[in-house]
């Protein structure tokens, strides 16, 4: 599982520490703080341990700066500078790793950045991972892969990801009676279950077989679910990473997809996501117990120097700044100040 996630002069972060729960995490803050750039980072980190990639290349890729220069990924400033990211893990036998990405702005190509700490037991523990990006891709997946692998397209890698993770076979032995209850959930909420065949994406319901292009994109997200839970990519002690489930999503299928997310949570998947919504963050609060570990983390701008910092608490109404709650407040505020004026008239 993720401990933390260090940051220095690295994208839009000065110097930043995000202590992770290994439960279900919640990034919130407005555009602009470095939510994606915290999954991001943190993804990469993890994925590198089953496909044995570098770390460099990998943040590059997944970040995708222009050129592909990496020395981009460091913090904005005049003249020479330096940044890096650290990301600590808990393995088993519950000793913590640490991986340490440090480069400069003049840093042209991956493979002149410095990786550190302890890289050999970074890779001899695989830690399995998904990362769910904003685009949905699912619909788009045939002939995608190869695409990527024979053209240089500008995508960044987390989506060729996901769909590679989408389309790999169910995992060996038999399926766990509370992953079985999962996917009969989901099918519920999606009235089927999804078929791969040549590369497409179906919906195979009482109804026949409905390909993922005609399909809304809130069932093809309850799809991507029920596929990464059916071949095995989310099981215990693995780690989702999804950047605002919310999009194109219908908030009557919210509350499904975040009782999926933490049924996940108490089988042992370590969750990190953002949003802008409220109702998904008022559903974790309504659906989470006392048991449940969740952490909800509020990333805003200093008054004082401009530079992003965070506050993490476990308890929703204690999340301060909430840049979404303070705005629906304020609708109420707009709602109560009409009304006010119309008993003037």
């Amino acid at each position: 599982m993720i401990e933390r996630i260090k940051f220095e002069r690295f994208t839009a972060f000065e110097k930043l520490e995000v202590p992770f729960s290994p439960g279900i995490n919640i990034l919130i803050g407005e555009n602009g703080t470095g939510k994606t750039h915290i999954l991001k980072a943190a993804y990469a980190a993890c994925d590198i341990t089953k496909t044995k990639g570098g770390f460099a290349e990998k943040i590059n890729n997944v970040f995708l700066p222009s050129g592909k220069l990496i020395g981009r990924l460091v913090k904005r400033t005049a003249g020479s500078a330096k940044g890096s990211v650290e990301i600590t893990r808990k393995i088993d036998g519950g000793k913590d790793i640490s991986l340490r990405l440090s480069l400069s702005n003049h840093t042209t190509k991956p493979e002149k950045a410095r990786v550190s700490g302890s890289t050999k037991a970074w890779q001899e523990n695989p830690l399995e991972t998904a990362y769910i990006p904003v685009k949905d891709m699912m619909a788009n997946a045939p002939g995608f892969r190869s695409l990527y692998d024979e053209r240089e397209i500008h995508f960044e890698e987390v989506y060729v990801d996901i769909i590679r993770k989408a389309f790999l076979p169910i995992a060996r032995g038999p399926t766990e009676q509370p992953r079985k209850q999962l996917l009969k959930k989901l099918q519920e909420a999606m009235e089927g279950k999804v078929v791969a065949k040549n590369e497409e994406f179906f919906l195979s319901s009482k109804q026949g077989e409905l390909e993922f292009t005609l399909l809304a994109e809130g069932y093809r997200k309850l799809g991507l679910l029920w596929m990464l839970i059916q071949n095995g990519t989310l099981l215990n002690g693995s780690v989702l990473f999804w950047d605002e489930p919310e999009t194109n999503l219908n908030p009557k299928l919210m509350k499904a997809i975040v009782g999926i997310l933490i049924e996940l949570h108490r089988l042992g998947v370590q969750i990190v996501l953002s949003t802008h919504d409220y109702v998904i963050l008022k559903e974790f609060d309504l659906q989470t117990k006392e048991t449940d570990k969740i952490q909800f983390h509020s990333l805003y701008r200093s008054k004082t120097t401009g530079e992003i910092e965070i506050a993490s608490t476990g308890k929703y109404l204690e999340i301060s700044p909430n840049a979404i709650d303070d705005t629906f407040g304020s609708f109420v505020e707009r709602e109560i100040e009409r009304s006010m004026k119309g008993l003037g008239r």
